[in-house]
Protein backbone atom coordinates (compact mmCIF):
# COMPACT_ATOMS: atom_id res chain seq x y z
CA UNK A 1 0.00 0.00 0.00
CA UNK A 2 1.83 3.24 -1.20
CA UNK A 3 1.66 6.48 0.67
CA UNK A 4 -1.38 7.90 -1.12
CA UNK A 5 -3.60 4.99 -0.71
CA UNK A 6 -3.59 6.07 2.94
CA UNK A 7 -5.75 9.09 1.97
CA UNK A 8 -7.44 7.74 -0.59
CA UNK A 9 -11.37 8.18 0.53
CA UNK A 10 -14.26 6.92 -0.63
CA UNK A 11 -15.85 9.89 0.64
CA UNK A 12 -14.10 12.07 -1.45
CA UNK A 13 -14.94 10.25 -4.72
CA UNK A 14 -18.89 10.92 -4.01
CA UNK A 15 -18.04 14.49 -4.28
CA UNK A 16 -18.52 15.14 -7.20
CA UNK A 17 -21.93 12.61 -7.53
CA UNK A 18 -23.81 15.84 -7.82
CA UNK A 19 -22.96 18.25 -10.11
CA UNK A 20 -22.49 22.07 -8.65
CA UNK A 21 -24.90 23.16 -11.88
CA UNK A 22 -27.38 20.74 -11.08
CA UNK A 23 -27.40 21.80 -6.86
CA UNK A 24 -27.63 25.59 -7.75
CA UNK A 25 -30.74 24.73 -10.12
CA UNK A 26 -32.51 22.70 -7.88
CA UNK A 27 -31.31 24.81 -4.59
CA UNK A 28 -32.81 27.29 -6.62
CA UNK A 29 -36.20 26.34 -8.33
CA UNK A 30 -36.70 24.80 -4.48
CA UNK A 31 -36.66 28.51 -3.20
CA UNK A 32 -38.80 29.96 -5.84
CA UNK A 33 -41.35 26.82 -5.32
CA UNK A 34 -41.59 27.45 -1.56
CA UNK A 35 -41.57 31.43 -2.06
CA UNK A 36 -45.25 30.33 -4.27
CA UNK A 37 -46.52 27.71 -1.77
CA UNK A 38 -45.88 30.64 0.71
CA UNK A 39 -47.75 33.28 -1.08
CA UNK A 40 -50.57 30.93 -1.78
CA UNK A 41 -50.94 30.33 2.26
CA UNK A 42 -50.98 33.66 3.02
CA UNK A 43 -53.94 34.82 0.49
CA UNK A 44 -55.65 31.38 1.22
CA UNK A 45 -55.56 31.68 5.09
CA UNK A 46 -58.50 31.74 6.73
CA UNK A 47 -57.71 30.97 10.34
CA UNK A 48 -58.03 33.30 13.54
CA UNK A 49 -54.05 33.32 14.11
CA UNK A 50 -51.88 33.95 11.60
CA UNK A 51 -48.26 32.50 11.61
CA UNK A 52 -45.28 33.95 9.38
CA UNK A 53 -43.00 30.88 11.02
CA UNK A 54 -45.55 28.15 9.12
CA UNK A 55 -45.25 29.99 6.17
CA UNK A 56 -41.19 30.21 6.64
CA UNK A 57 -41.07 26.63 7.44
CA UNK A 58 -42.99 25.79 4.25
CA UNK A 59 -40.46 27.65 1.88
CA UNK A 60 -37.32 25.76 4.14
CA UNK A 61 -39.57 22.53 4.12
CA UNK A 62 -39.29 22.99 0.23
CA UNK A 63 -35.60 23.59 -0.04
CA UNK A 64 -34.67 20.71 2.49
CA UNK A 65 -36.56 17.45 0.56
CA UNK A 66 -35.01 18.56 -2.25
CA UNK A 67 -31.64 18.78 -0.72
CA UNK A 68 -31.96 15.19 1.05
CA UNK A 69 -33.78 13.80 -2.38
CA UNK A 70 -30.45 15.20 -4.35
CA UNK A 71 -28.04 13.05 -2.07
CA UNK A 72 -30.51 9.81 -1.77
CA UNK A 73 -30.53 9.93 -5.69
CA UNK A 74 -27.25 9.67 -5.86
CA UNK A 75 -26.75 6.90 -3.92
CA UNK A 76 -28.92 3.62 -2.91
CA UNK A 77 -26.90 2.97 -0.04
CA UNK A 78 -27.67 5.86 1.21
CA UNK A 79 -31.51 6.11 0.40
CA UNK A 80 -31.76 3.00 2.64
CA UNK A 81 -29.71 4.90 5.56
CA UNK A 82 -31.87 7.92 5.37
CA UNK A 83 -35.34 5.77 5.42
CA UNK A 84 -34.23 4.38 8.52
CA UNK A 85 -32.61 7.96 9.99
CA UNK A 86 -36.25 9.51 9.28
CA UNK A 87 -37.91 6.54 10.90
CA UNK A 88 -37.02 7.83 14.32
CA UNK A 89 -38.27 11.23 14.07
CA UNK A 90 -41.16 12.36 15.86
CA UNK A 91 -42.97 15.12 15.11
CA UNK A 92 -44.83 16.72 18.02
CA UNK A 93 -46.60 19.87 16.73
CA UNK A 94 -50.28 20.17 16.17
CA UNK A 95 -51.69 20.99 13.12
CA UNK A 96 -54.89 23.21 13.78
CA UNK A 97 -56.06 23.91 10.59
CA UNK A 98 -57.24 21.07 8.52
CA UNK A 99 -55.54 22.66 5.22
CA UNK A 100 -52.55 23.26 7.09
CA UNK A 101 -51.58 19.78 5.80
CA UNK A 102 -52.30 19.80 2.61
CA UNK A 103 -49.84 22.50 2.33
CA UNK A 104 -47.10 20.88 4.09
CA UNK A 105 -47.76 17.92 1.70
CA UNK A 106 -47.32 20.03 -0.95
CA UNK A 107 -44.00 21.44 0.26
CA UNK A 108 -42.66 18.00 0.41
CA UNK A 109 -43.96 16.90 -2.83
CA UNK A 110 -42.93 19.74 -4.77
CA UNK A 111 -39.17 19.19 -3.48
CA UNK A 112 -39.07 15.57 -4.40
CA UNK A 113 -40.44 16.33 -7.81
CA UNK A 114 -38.25 18.90 -8.16
CA UNK A 115 -35.19 16.78 -7.03
CA UNK A 116 -36.25 13.74 -9.09
CA UNK A 117 -35.51 16.22 -12.39
CA UNK A 118 -38.83 16.78 -12.87
CA UNK A 119 -39.18 19.99 -13.21
CA UNK A 120 -42.02 20.91 -15.55
CA UNK A 121 -43.84 18.52 -13.93
CA UNK A 122 -43.16 20.48 -10.25
CA UNK A 123 -43.72 24.15 -12.20
CA UNK A 124 -46.92 22.99 -13.92
CA UNK A 125 -48.12 21.31 -11.06
CA UNK A 126 -47.31 23.63 -8.19
CA UNK A 127 -49.14 25.91 -10.09
CA UNK A 128 -52.28 24.30 -10.60
CA UNK A 129 -52.49 23.35 -6.55
CA UNK A 130 -51.71 27.32 -6.27
CA UNK A 131 -54.19 28.34 -8.67
CA UNK A 132 -57.09 25.86 -7.74
CA UNK A 133 -56.80 26.45 -3.81
CA UNK A 134 -57.05 30.42 -4.70
CA UNK A 135 -60.20 29.83 -5.88
CA UNK A 136 -62.18 26.88 -4.02
CA UNK A 137 -60.57 28.50 -0.49
CA UNK A 138 -61.13 31.79 -0.97
CA UNK A 139 -64.86 31.38 -2.63
CA UNK A 140 -67.70 32.11 -0.28
CA UNK A 141 -70.10 29.48 -0.54
CA UNK A 142 -72.39 30.15 2.53
CA UNK A 143 -73.62 33.32 4.82
CA UNK A 144 -71.00 33.13 7.52
CA UNK A 145 -72.61 32.62 10.89
CA UNK A 146 -72.34 34.31 14.17
CA UNK A 147 -73.09 33.86 18.00
CA UNK A 148 -75.56 36.02 19.49
CA UNK A 149 -75.42 35.65 23.61
CA UNK A 150 -78.63 37.42 24.85
CA UNK A 151 -79.46 37.77 28.54
CA UNK A 152 -83.10 38.35 29.13
CA UNK A 153 -84.73 38.96 32.54
CA UNK A 154 -88.01 36.80 32.16
CA UNK A 155 -89.49 34.50 29.69
CA UNK A 156 -91.42 37.62 27.49
CA UNK A 157 -88.31 39.09 26.79
CA UNK A 158 -86.96 36.04 25.51
CA UNK A 159 -90.30 35.56 23.31
CA UNK A 160 -89.63 39.16 21.92
CA UNK A 161 -86.05 38.88 21.02
CA UNK A 162 -87.05 36.21 19.25
CA UNK A 163 -89.93 37.33 17.64
CA UNK A 164 -87.71 40.62 16.21
CA UNK A 165 -84.49 38.19 15.12
CA UNK A 166 -87.10 36.23 13.05
CA UNK A 167 -87.92 39.51 11.27
CA UNK A 168 -84.11 40.80 11.15
CA UNK A 169 -81.97 38.15 10.58
CA UNK A 170 -81.90 35.42 7.46
CA UNK A 171 -81.75 32.47 10.11
CA UNK A 172 -81.77 32.27 13.79
CA UNK A 173 -81.03 28.84 15.82
CA UNK A 174 -80.73 28.63 19.73
CA UNK A 175 -77.50 26.66 20.76
CA UNK A 176 -77.77 26.94 24.62
CA UNK A 177 -80.23 28.33 27.39
CA UNK A 178 -79.15 28.50 30.44
CA UNK A 179 -82.41 29.43 32.68
CA UNK A 180 -82.06 30.72 36.43
CA UNK A 181 -84.27 32.81 39.01
CA UNK A 182 -84.48 36.59 37.02
CA UNK A 183 -82.49 35.86 34.56
CA UNK A 184 -82.50 34.05 30.89
CA UNK A 185 -79.42 33.17 28.56
CA UNK A 186 -79.83 32.43 25.27
CA UNK A 187 -76.70 31.11 22.28
CA UNK A 188 -77.76 31.63 19.40
CA UNK A 189 -76.43 30.77 16.23
CA UNK A 190 -78.17 33.82 13.27
CA UNK A 191 -76.76 34.18 9.72
CA UNK A 192 -77.74 37.72 8.72
CA UNK A 193 -79.10 38.95 5.63
CA UNK A 194 -76.24 41.83 4.52
CA UNK A 195 -73.45 43.48 7.15
CA UNK A 196 -75.40 45.61 9.37
CA UNK A 197 -75.17 44.82 13.08
CA UNK A 198 -77.34 47.80 14.06
CA UNK A 199 -80.21 45.01 15.31
CA UNK A 200 -77.62 44.13 18.53
CA UNK A 201 -78.46 47.85 19.65
CA UNK A 202 -82.20 47.50 19.32
CA UNK A 203 -82.32 44.04 21.10
CA UNK A 204 -80.19 45.48 23.84
CA UNK A 205 -82.52 48.69 24.39
CA UNK A 206 -85.92 46.20 24.50
CA UNK A 207 -87.35 45.92 27.63
CA UNK A 208 -86.65 42.95 29.90
CA UNK A 209 -82.98 42.79 27.92
CA UNK A 210 -79.80 43.13 30.24
CA UNK A 211 -77.11 42.62 27.63
CA UNK A 212 -76.80 41.40 24.11
CA UNK A 213 -73.25 39.96 22.51
CA UNK A 214 -72.39 39.28 18.92
CA UNK A 215 -69.61 37.30 18.24
CA UNK A 216 -68.27 36.13 15.07
CA UNK A 217 -67.60 31.92 14.28
CA UNK A 218 -65.23 31.15 11.79
CA UNK A 219 -64.99 27.53 13.13
CA UNK A 220 -66.22 24.38 11.16
CA UNK A 221 -69.61 23.71 10.85
CA UNK A 222 -72.31 21.80 8.84
CA UNK A 223 -74.32 24.35 6.92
Amino acid sequence: MSFSDVFKSSFLDKVTSVTILDMVIAMALAFCLGLFIFYIYKKTYAGVMYSSSFGVTLVALTMITTLVILAVTSNVVLSLGMVGALSIVRFRTAIKEPLDIAFLFWAIAAGIVLAAGMIPLAVFGSVMIGVILLIFVNRKSHVNPYILIISCADQQAENEVQAYLKETVAKSVVKSKTAQKGSVELNLEIRMKDDNTDFINTIADMQGVNSAVLVSYNGDYMG
